[in-house]
């Protein structure tokens, strides 16, 4: 865990990641859940000195609930968070293409 995270927010995670791992999900997969919840929430709070637009623009994990998950609606990222990724592997014309055209180009 970062030394910059606080004592709630160390106990949070511990919480999560345990929390993840009882609902199946392997230690390293419980690991990265929880990490981007608590380093979601300070960057909300603007505690990090770097953050992405969707951390700062979407709902926060706890107010989300698994709203993405299991509905009939569009699943997944949102189209910011492909972009964001699109942008890291450097693929060309990222910022005019749909949310489909991101995730085929993501190979989603």
């Amino acid at each position: 865990m970062p030394k910059e995270w606080t004592g709630k927010q160390e106990r949070q995670y511990e919480h999560i990641k345990d929390s993840a791992q009882d609902r199946g999900a392997s230690t390293k997969r419980a690991k990265e859940i929880a990490a981007r919840t608590v380093n979601k929430n300070r960057a909300q709070a603007g505690q990090s000195k770097t953050a992405s637009r969707s951390s700062l623009e979407d709902k926060s994990p706890q107010q989300r609930g698994g709203q993405r998950s299991g509905r009939s609606g569009p699943k997944g990222p949102t189209r910011d968070q492909l972009y964001n990724e699109a942008k890291k592997r450097n693929i060309k014309g990222r910022s005019t293409m749909t949310k489909r055209q991101l995730e085929s180009a993501l190979g989603r």
